[in-house]
This record gives structure tokens, sequence and C-alpha cells, in this order.
């Protein structure tokens, strides 16, 4: 449901399982037999490309059977509670739902109702777990490391589950975060969500060029503006916040020489970042992509198998 479930050591072996996982791209069949005669079932009431699709690859990499709803073809269109959706679905005998949904908690609240396993695919502006894990799976194949690293966070950290998970996850692996927007998109004790841990790991700035300073990592956000529904305006507008915060090459100097840029998904070219930065040698966007297949395949392992121990086997 949430990295907060997770204590570093857990974290350090899905990753590891998921380095084992990481090569099967590259070969000419990409399958394995831990989850054969198993079946998945990807409950997303959002939109989504990259989570949904990999979710979907990472379950038939597994030899599991993958089945894809959308909001839209599932009779919560028609008035049917997100309980019951789910609840028909495990009479079905499902070993595993994967849940997005628009509202914070929503995940949580089918795993409370449910048998199987339940994973959270992204709730809201709470939290987006596998995310963050396949967020750190890049920095430590890139950096070799994530102890110590400066870590730079960049956007719209107010609608962002993207960014708490990620704070939630970097502390706990002994990274630095810097937190960076304007004040009107900063959640006030966005660095106390994780307590102790991410208080003493995390800081707020204002300045793109305090956050970049040394920075090992860059991570931009995407503005969410479908999450600013009935909220007054947050900034003047999409032009001046680019401006003021977007990554050009000429920022990304103040980062260090090797340092990584980063970005969930989907990018607003000449928005967050400048295209020159995007396809430039320093942006591993295309690598998280990948990595999201092989951290959801051990995430998958995980959920359904109990442990990793079986799935090692």
């Amino acid at each position: 449901m949430s990295i907060a479930d997770l204590d570093a050591a857990e974290i350090h072996r899905i990753l590891e399982h998921a380095d084992r996982h990481w090569a099967l791209a590259s070969e000419p069949i990409k399958k394995l037999q831990t989850l054969r005669g198993r079946t998945v079932i990807n409950l997303f009431n959002e939109a989504s490309t990259r989570t949904r699709t990999s979710f979907e690859l990472a379950a038939k990499r597994l030899s599991a059977e993958a089945i894809n709803i959308g909001g839209a073809g599932s009779s919560t269109s028609k008035g049917e509670t997100l309980v019951d959706t789910a609840e028909n679905l495990q009479a079905m005998h499902p070993d595993c739902i994967v849940v997005r949904h628009r509202f914070g908690g929503a995940a949580a609240m089918l795993a409370k109702a449910m048998s199987c396993a339940v994973i959270n695919a992204g709730d809201g502006q709470h939290e987006h777990p596998t995310q963050a894990l396949l967020d750190a799976a890049t920095i430590r194949r890139a950096k070799g490391k994530l102890e110590g690293l400066e870590v730079a966070i960049v956007g719209d950290i107010a609608h962002s589950r993207v960014a708490r998970s990620n704070i939630l996850c970097l502390a706990k692996l002994g990274a630095r975060i810097r937190l960076c927007a304007p004040w009107t998109l900063i959640p006030r004790g966005i660095e106390l969500i994780g307590g102790d841990e991410t208080r003493e790991r995390t800081r707020v700035v204002t300045r793109l060029e305090d956050a970049l300073d040394g920075a090992d990592v860059v991570m931009m956000l995407r503005v969410q503006h479908e999450r600013f529904e009935g909220e007054a305006s947050r900034f003047p507008n999409t032009r001046e916040l680019s401006r003021t915060y977007g990554l050009s090459e000429r920022s990304l100097g103040f980062a260090k020489p090797d340092a990584i840029v980063m970005h969930p998904g989907p990018i607003n070219r000449g928005v967050e970042m400048s295209p020159q930065v995007a396809d430039g040698p320093r942006a591993v966007i295309l690598q998280q992509v990948s990595w999201g297949v092989a951290v959801r395949m051990a995430v998958l392992e995980r959920a359904i198998l109990g442990d990793l121990s079986e799935a090692a086997a």
C-alpha cells in the first residue's frame, strides 16, 4: 500500500530481486514460470500508460494471466461502488488485484475488504510505491548506491504521489532529499511524513539553483492540472512557472557534472524540462520505464507468494 510498509532491508530485497529480472528484457524468450497458473487483475480507474502496461508485462513475463479493466469499462461507470466491483472480481478468485484510483486511500480500503493480494498502483495524491521502487532501482544502477546521494525533486509536489513515495523510499535508503517548488506547491510539513527519518534527510527550498547545487539526481515532476479541480490557481501561468522552475541545459549546470535527470512521465516538454535535457545524455527517463517492468515483477512475486524466497528458488 505504501513505502511506509517496507523497511530498508525489504526494499533492498525487492531491488536485488528486480536486478535478476532486468536482464530478462534482452532475452529472446522473456518468460519465467514463477507465477504460472496465477491471475492478476489490473483495475485502473485513472488513465495510465507506463504503470498499467508494465504491470501487465510483468505478470505475463512471470507466466501469470493478466486482465485489464479500465474505469470506463467497469460497472463503476454505472454507479457500482469500488468495493462492490472488487468483491465481484474476488468472487472470480484472482490471486492479485492491482489498483489505481483517483482517490487517496482507495487501495487500502480494498485491501481491508479483500482476501487476495492488493497492490497500490497510485491512489490520488497519496502514494505511488512501485514508482518510488523503480526510481530507486534506476538511481542505484546509474550511481551504484543510494546512501549519501543528494536528490532534488522539483515541481508540483503538492499534488504528487510520486514525490511522497520517493521521500519515504529515498530517506529509508540513506539519500538526502531537496524539495523545490513555489511555496504554493509545497504542502506544509511535507518533510515530516516519515517522522524523524524524513525530517533529518529532507529540506525544502524555493529557488531552483539551491535545489540543484551539487545534486547527484534531479527528479522533475509534471504539473498535475487534473488535480486542481475546485482549487484557486497556485501559480500565475505555466509559462512563468516553467521559466522559474523548468530544467534547462543552463540550470542543469548547477548540478554535479555526472548528475542524472529523471521524470516519472508523462513529460510536458518545454514546461518542466527542455527537449534538450529530456533527450540529453544525462536523462535516464527511458531506463526508469525499463526498470518499471523488472521492479513490478518482483513486487507481484512478493505480493502473491508472500516473500521472495520461493521466487528466488
